[in-house]
């Protein structure tokens, strides 16, 4: 089993530990959330406003010089000062992020201005940069081609900033273009290399990227300086970031990340060099030495840092940010050799490699691996991974379990993690797999950010997070990989009963219901081996079966049976029953309907006719029906261009050769044939050729009733089923021949999905379960498509 590595002595986490008593019995792991502020800060921040008066810094000299202690140990805490970086104070890293982009001066007009570059996995505050930059020139880059600029580095000396600042010529140019990209993904961990800062700086991109903007202006941005905005966000909350080594043009950061309070202030901190291209045009208060009402005329302060600052600042809650640096110096202090952010960092890797590896032990007992984790690099590198694990839960065959219903889980056992795509779009699709068709389709089916529409046709549109703080113990760790353990390695019914022990959150109340068994449709086949009729509210039963299921045959010259086996164009004839007109009307593709009486009169039944069914299914046993007619039996030789075909409806019971009775219709084996959803979109997915909608594939398993479940097969292991009022017993599995590789839609026959049954389970063409009446029905019973479907023993409990 894998081991943590300590990175704190036992004196420290006690000492973090006396903070957070709070916590008591959960556990937190979404730091790249929010980290969780310590009892002390709050006592601190609190005594200071306790003991001291605090005025408008427009109006109190003390207040404004706080505000500057405030922004120099910001400065000292990157490893920099003010002769280097200012420091902009703003709500949050998001509005630093668009305070850039509003204010970056692409050069020369927009139709020759510079471009805007940003990477795939990035939060969304950075793709809401493009609706605001003032050039139409929008490029995505990926990971990699940020990456690829490394080549470069031979050029910039081993800190990372560039050797000779101006061999390359482009103070020169006219144009300038922006570079937007994270110092670590909150969608992975994964931590860009740094050195690409300078390396862009100095040469530009290697790579452009594709164009995603205005695609009449779609040729090549001119040649321009290039400018970096990195979004540490995620990065600074548990990173060192030497600002003496690395130089970014702009640093978007958020507090509360840090810290964990207070809430409501960011920065921007903005280089010498980035200062010369913001140019900003609106202005507020405390932001002009000059303003005019009655001529349209201002003029802005020369300090550059209040030209940017309007209005008031949070001058309260930027006083709480001097404690926060105190108390990490306090909690984690320095070592000789490293800051205490170094030590961090070193402390939540190491709960990343832990939780990671301990996740990836965990096996089904058919050995396939319970956890499919979306990371670039593993954890074997603290340079290029982070505090971050992020995965999605899969069942034993591989399907995946969605992030709803695991966040469902977390909540009833006190672990609080994150899921979804965690405001990274672009991380989500890389990961996930997904072309932008796919996205759509999500969105077209209701999906949008932050619900928990989890799976769409089986596939993940999200995944669920776990991220670490200075704060987090091992044993957290363990207790959420013990969580998803004994959670998923057990079966959705084992969960079903978990969750539904404790009151959960209104928004995961809808959870639940989705391990239990939902029908789907309901589906009779009024003509044996003819197309089906789908029930839209509620259908009768009799004893043998849904009323009028496979109730009539068509008979050959012979007074054979005819099926899809030798006729695969019965598929489209399409049944009507008119319960209330009393009238079966059929339907086929280029002929008028036809239409005969659900009741034959008397006349009709001189009419009989004995017949055997096909061999193969039902061992020759003998039924006696009625024929329907000369109108129909016409109709129906023109519609499969086949002479002396007749409609002939059973008459009596089925009865065997030996004359014994069969409580049953002209189905083949039982009353009714069950077939789970799941269970198909599993076998869809394997089917390597001959791709289909999945409602086409079902549709080929002709079952009366269509379920779907949490999981696939479920339905292997049901005894006894009831389906609102109405109680059935498992009869079997039903065992398939070549119908089934016949498309419903058109009578066209393929390899599939037969093939890969017999492939998947060797041999053993087995899908779907018989079911038949536990009891006598009553003459007026129904069952509807809205019914609750209850599993009242599994085939395990007997």
């Amino acid at each position: 089993m894998p081991e943590f590595q300590n990175v704190f002595t036992q004196a420290e986490a006690d000492a973090i530990e006396s903070e957070f008593q709070r916590i008591k019995n959960n556990v937190y792991l979404d730091h790249a959330g929010t980290t969780l502020y310590p009892s002390s800060l709050i006592d601190a921040s609190g005594q200071v406003l306790k003991e001291n008066l605090f005025c408008n810094p427009h109006t109190c000299k003390v207040t404004g010089d706080l505000i500057d202690q405030a922004r120099y140990r910001v400065l000292q805490h990157f490893n920099t000062d003010a002769t280097e970086y200012a420091v902009i104070f703003t709500a949050n890293a998001t509005a630093a992020l668009k305070l850039v982009g509003e204010c970056f001066n692409f050069g020369e007009e927009a139709n020759n201005a510079g471009a805007f570059y940003y990477c795939q996995e990035n939060h969304t505050s950075v793709l809401g940069m493009r609706e605001v930059v003032r050039t139409k020139r929008l490029y995505v880059l990926t990971k990699d081609e940020i990456v690829e600029n490394l080549k470069h580095t031979n050029g910039i000396d081993k800190n990372g900033f560039e050797a000779e600042t101006s061999s390359n010529g482009r103070s020169e140019l006219k144009t300038n273009s922006l570079v937007a990209y994270s110092a670590q993904c909150n969608f992975s961990g994964y931590k860009m290399p740094l050195a690409t800062i300078a390396a862009i700086q100095k040469y530009g991109l290697v790579e452009h990227g594709t164009n995603v903007g205005d695609e009449a202006n779609g040729k090549e941005a001119p040649e321009s300086n290039f400018y970096i905005c990195l979004d540490t966000a995620s990065y600074v909350a548990t990173n060192f970031l030497d600002l003496r080594k690395y130089k970014p043009d702009f640093c978007c950061i958020s507090f509360y990340k840090m810290f964990g309070f207070p809430t409501g202030v960011g920065a921007l901190l903005v280089s010498r060099r980035g200062q010369t291209v913001l140019q900003k045009r609106y202005y507020g208060g405390g932001t002009v030495n000059i303003a005019m009402t009655r001529q349209n005329f201002h003029e802005k302060r020369p300090n550059f840092t209040t030209r940017f600052e309007d209005g008031t600042l949070p001058f309260l809650t930027i006083t709480a940010l001097l404690e926060g640096f105190r108390m990490l110096e306090r909690l984690v202090p320095a070592t000789a050799k490293q800051l205490p952010v170094q030590r961090i960092s070193a402390h939540v890797y190491a709960l990343a490699k832990y939780g990671h590896d301990s996740l990836a032990a965990l096996r089904h007992t058919n050995g396939a691996p319970l956890i499919k984790f979306y990371n670039h690099n593993g954890y074997e590198d603290i340079t290029l991974q982070g505090c971050i694990v992020t995965f999605n839960v899969l069942h034993d065959d591989g399907t995946y379990v969605g992030f709803a219903e695991v966040s469902c889980i977390a909540a009833v056992h006190n672990v609080q993690i994150r899921t979804g795509c965690f405001c990274n779009p672009g991380a989500c699709q890389r990961f996930l797999h997904l072309s932008n068709a796919d996205i759509r389709k999500h969105y077209e089916a209701g999906h949008v950010c932050s619900d928990f529409t989890d799976l769409v046709d089986g596939l993940p549109t999200g995944a669920v997070r776990m991220s670490f703080g200075y704060m987090t113990r091992a044993s957290d760790v363990d207790k959420a990989v013990a969580m998803i353990r004994d959670c998923y390695l057990t079966t959705a019914a084992n969960r079903l009963r978990i969750m539904e022990s404790v009151k959960l959150p209104e928004v995961l109340r809808h959870v639940p219901q989705r391990l239990k068994p939902q029908l789907k449709r309901i589906c009779i086949y009024p003509i044996k081996s003819c197309g089906a009729l789908d029930i839209t509210s509620a259908w009768p039963l009799t004893n043998s079966g849904f009323k009028y299921d496979r109730a009539w045959m068509i008979v050959d010259v012979n007074g054979m049976a005819i099926t899809q086996k030798h006729f695969t164009r019965l598929c489209l004839i399409r049944p009507l029953v008119k319960l209330k007109e009393e009238i079966l009307e059929l339907h086929f593709p280029g002929m008028a309907a036809v239409q005969l009486p659900l009741k034959m009169n008397a006349v009709d039944e001189t009419k009989r006719v004995e017949s055997t069914f096909c061999q193969s299914k039902v061992c020759n046993d003998l039924v006696e029906g009625l024929d329907c007619g000369e109108e129909v039996g016409k109709w129906l030789s023109d519609c499969l261009e086949t002479s002396g075909l007749r409609l002939v409806r059973q008459n009596a019971e089925r009865r065997t050769q030996d004359g014994a009775s069969k409580d049953i219709s002209l189905a083949n084996q039982a009353q009714f044939l069950l077939v789970n959803r799941a269970s198909v979109r599993w076998l869809a997915n394997k089917v390597e050729t001959e791709k289909e909608p999945l409602d086409y594939t079902v549709d080929r398993f002709r079952g009366n009733f269509i379920l779907e479940t949490a999981s696939p097969f479920e339905e292997n292991s049901f005894e006894e089923i009831s389906i609102g009022d109405v109680d059935f017993k498992a009869e079997g599995f039903c065992t398939r021949c070549q119908m089934i590789c016949i498309d419903q839609h058109n009578g066209q026959k393929t390899n599939e999905p037969l093939r890969t049954i017999a492939r998947e389970f060797s041999g053993k063409i087995r899908f779907g379960i018989y079911l038949s009446l536990k009891k006598p029905q009553a003459e007026n019973s129904v069952v509807s498509c809205s019914a609750e479907v209850r599993i009242k023993k599994h085939r395990a409990e007997q």
